[in-house]
């Protein structure tokens, strides 16, 4: 049997603890070795899921890159805007890297990650979680099969839903292209990821469309005032921050230590100070709440995709000469199947089966956290191993570029 491949977490917060959860629950497959975060609480629930006194844990990366190599793979799970510092230093310091995304916070940081990976023959992987899924593998295996002929072109979209995008990009850490990365590249680079992967090839040019619509100052409800907990009268808002007490409560363990715990008033205390107590309309939020791109492939496929705060679900179309393959969560809601073909010839339609695990930790984004890391040893060892550099940087180069364009109001990239 070959030996266990060595991980160390760098960043415990939510993404982290994930990860590690997962390769846990893979037995001896792998094995944590080190847990590295600034918040001994998060450090110390990583080491819980190893034997005790196994997992090297560390307070801070000037520990973790000080010394010698403690694992195989480094997964980093940090704030996007350290990640390219992080995962530059980690190539530095002999490690292959599963880099949560976005690599960087530019295309010109993202590509000498590439060029750094690839002279010290090191291989990144970008968690692009979404191709490990049994839904887009399926699509990926259909394409490949031959049944949709040749692909002609592709349509994707994606509704962040209303209180995913005021949680995460209008109150939360991704609200400002400032801090973090554009939306495009914050949420949909999961997206401009698949448009190159399913399509096989890197854009050859694009446009992009988008705004800030609908969470601005302007919009706000009358007598709404800064903060929820200030006694707003708008009682049936679909932000009203009181939804992380109910419906919403999942979404406060991402952002609150302790939240599973927490009582009503500790909670109502965190909402009164922190960035996810504020009135949804008076954030200092500026990255968009819409978005569409559309692009030529390198092949000659041409593909779109949406991006919206006010639907819920990744959908995709493929369009080949011989069928076209649709599915996704929209549709599935509306009482269709979950993906299915539309034969050309005959207009039969053939649902396409989607294989799904009963495993631990399978749920995680439709399964693709539990593939990535079931991937990790195939992705890292062996001979169908990466080859070095930064796997991924196509779609990323997509949705950079994207920006690039809406900025300059659709202005083609090429």
């Amino acid at each position: 049997m070959p030996a266990s491949l060595s991980i160390a977490i760098l960043g415990c917060g939510s993404r982290g603890r994930t990860y590690a959860k997962i390769a846990a629950s893979f037995g001896e497959r792998y094995r944590l070795a080190a847990a590295v975060d600034p918040v001994a609480v998060r450090r110390e629930a990583v080491a819980s899921l190893a034997p005790e006194g196994s997992v090297k844990m560390l307070a801070s990366t000037e520990s973790l890159f000080g010394g010698g190599k403690l694992a195989d793979v480094l997964i980093i799970a940090t704030q996007d805007s350290q990640h390219f510092g992080h995962a530059m230093a980690a190539l530095e310091a002999g490690y292959d890297v599963l880099l949560e995304k976005p690599a960087a916070e530019s295309l010109e940081r993202c590509e000498a990650i590439d060029r750094r990976a690839r002279e010290l023959g090191r291989r990144v992987a970008l968690c692009f979680v979404l191709r490990y899924t049994p839904f887009y593998s399926t699509v990926k295996a259909v394409i490949e099969s031959g049944r949709l002929g040749r692909v002609i072109s592709m349509r994707t979209h994606e509704g962040v839903e209303p209180f995913h995008q005021a949680h995460s990009f209008v109150r939360g850490h991704w609200r400002s292209s400032r801090g973090s990365t554009p939306m495009i590249v914050a949420k949909c680079s999961h997206d401009a990821d698949l448009l190159c992967w399913l399509g096989d090839s890197p854009a050859a040019s694009l446009s992009s469309y988008g705004d800030r619509t609908w969470f601005r100052e302007e919009n706000a409800p009358l007598g709404a005032p800064a903060r929820c907990t200030d006694g707003c009268p708008v009682k049936d808002c679909l932000y009203d921050s009181h939804r992380y007490l109910t419906d919403k409560r999942r979404w406060l363990g991402m952002v609150m230590d302790g939240a599973d715990e927490a009582d009503e008033e500790r909670v109502l205390d965190f909402l009164r100070t922190s960035p996810w107590g504020r009135c949804a309309y008076r954030c200092d939020n500026d990255v968009v709440d819409h978005q569409v791109l559309a692009c030529v492939l390198g092949n000659g496929i041409t593909a779109t995709h949406t991006m919206t705060a006010f639907d819920f679900g990744r959908a995709i179309e493929i369009y080949g000469t011989k069928a076209s393959l649709k599915g996704g969560l929209p549709y599935h809601e509306a009482g269709s199947p979950e993906l299915w073909l539309r034969h050309h010839d005959d207009g039969r339609i053939e649902p396409v089966e989607i294989v799904k695990s009963a495993d631990e930790g399978y749920a995680g984004h439709g399964g693709g956290d539990y593939g990535i890391i079931d991937a990790l040893d195939r992705l890292f060892h062996g001979s169908q191993a990466l080859p070095p550099g930064l796997d991924g940087l196509a779609g990323h180069r997509l949705a950079f570029q994207a920006e690039a364009s809406r900025v300059q109001r659709g202005v083609p990239m090429f």
